[in-house]
């Protein structure tokens, strides 16, 4: 890792979804601390293919073969190397010279790239959930052994590690996850078997890729963010707390063992804790305008359903049994999301085809990423075997 007044060159692992376009924005407004070394994407080639030219990346690579031509062809002349695949994604993790991988690979996808940079002995900025759900205490492990830092991306992870600074550990009580609510926090449940996708990608506070925004809108995204902070910071589930806060000014909130509550509270822009994770330990000059406490007003807090929204209660179940159980989960959840914005399934089937998945499996130690990577594959092939026989 570079001295702060140094240049810190990243590689930006999904620059073409909303994480890693914040995360230029981040690089564009900081050129004299911040290089992008290397770009990956996944289709979207335009857009990857702008972004090279724009910050002249030694590498770039896009994960969809297909394609690799039109990519090419569209940075010929440049002296961008070009590659394609997903095996070049993982090989971009591990490009020299780098200081920092920002993880912004959406899914299970992004757990590869990852170990790979882990192994390297690159710092870590973490905004893809899924590596620590799928692989949380492997992951963890090799963080431990290559001696490296893992930094939060995800705002309400940002959060609490921010709250955490300059506290010691066996003073931390519970940890307190705000929740947007997503746009259907009101909705019974009749009107939940209605939801239809362009309903869903309408977040009321946040802008984010449609897997996210899915994922939200279900409450899933909460119970991800729970198995996530278990493993981040070491905390048991019964001390990790869910509360919907619809404002999505306070992006969670720690407690400590005196009683005293700590929270974070910043306007919902990823550009913030993007920014925090590439400058930490320092703070860089505002990503984004002040808060203004008059502005917001008034802030509200109630507990999650957990009846309406079975997501979050299967994640929280999955994250209580360990093993391979959140790994099942998290593959299940890409699928059902995926046919949900196909129109294959309802909204409210997205937890029924979670539901029977995992009553496919019986849960086993978590021991190699192999065997996660396998458990994957299993259990995507089991939920589209249903979903074609139409369960869901």
């Amino acid at each position: 890792m570079p001295e702060t007044n140094e240049m810190k060159n990243i590689a930006i692992l999904g620059a073409t979804g909303s994480i890693g376009s914040s995360t230029l924005e981040v690089v564009r407004n900081n050129p004299d601390k911040l290089r992008a070394r290397v770009l990956t994407g996944g289709k979207k080639w335009q857009q990857l293919a702008k972004q090279a030219l724009e910050f002249k990346p030694d590498m770039v690579v896009i994960s969809d073969v297909h394609a690799y031509v039109p990519l090419k062809e569209a940075l010929a002349g440049t002296s961008i190397r070009v590659e394609a695949g997903s095996e070049a994604v993982v090989a971009a993790a591990e490009f020299e010279p780098l200081d920092a991988v920002v993880a912004a690979i959406v899914g299970a996808a992004g757990l590869l790239p990852v170990m790979a940079a882990i192994k390297k002995g690159l710092q870590i900025c973490l905004a893809n959930k899924e590596t620590l759900v799928v692989g949380g205490s492997l992951v963890m492990q090799a963080v431990k052994s290559a001696g490296i830092d893992l930094l939060p991306v995800d705002s309400e992870h940002s959060a609490i590690f921010q709250c955490l600074q300059g506290n010691p550990g066996n003073s931390l009580n519970k940890i307190i996850i705000t929740a947007s609510g997503g746009p259907f926090r009101t909705f019974s449940r009749e009107q939940l078997l209605a939801v239809t996708p362009e309903q869903a990608l309408k977040h009321p506070n946040w802008d984010m890729g449609g897997k996210i925004t899915i994922d939200s809108a279900t409450l899933m995204n909460k119970g991800l963010e729970i198995i996530e902070a278990h493993w981040l910071f070491d905390t048991d589930y019964d001390n990790i707390e869910v509360v919907v806060h619809p404002q999505s000014i306070i992006h969670s909130l720690v407690e400590f063992s005196d009683g005293s509550v700590i929270a974070q509270l910043g306007w919902p822009d990823m550009r913030l804790p993007i920014q925090y994770a590439l400058s930490w330990p320092q703070r860089w000059l505002p990503p984004v305008p002040p808060l203004d406490l008059t502005r917001v007003a008034s802030m509200t807090f109630e507990s999650p359903d957990l009846t309406r929204f079975a997501c979050l209660a299967y994640a929280i179940e999955a994250g209580r049994a360990g093993g391979i159980m959140p790994c099942v989960l998290n593959a299940a959840n890409e699928v059902a999301v995926a046919a949900f914005l196909k129109r294959q399934i309802g909204f409210t089937e997205i937890a029924v085809l979670i539901r029977k998945t995992m009553d496919t499996f019986k849960n086993q130690p978590a021991s190699t990423i192999d065997q996660l990577l396998e458990v994957d594959a299993q259990a995507r092939e089991k939920a589209l075997t249903m979903l074609a026989n139409g369960a869901g």
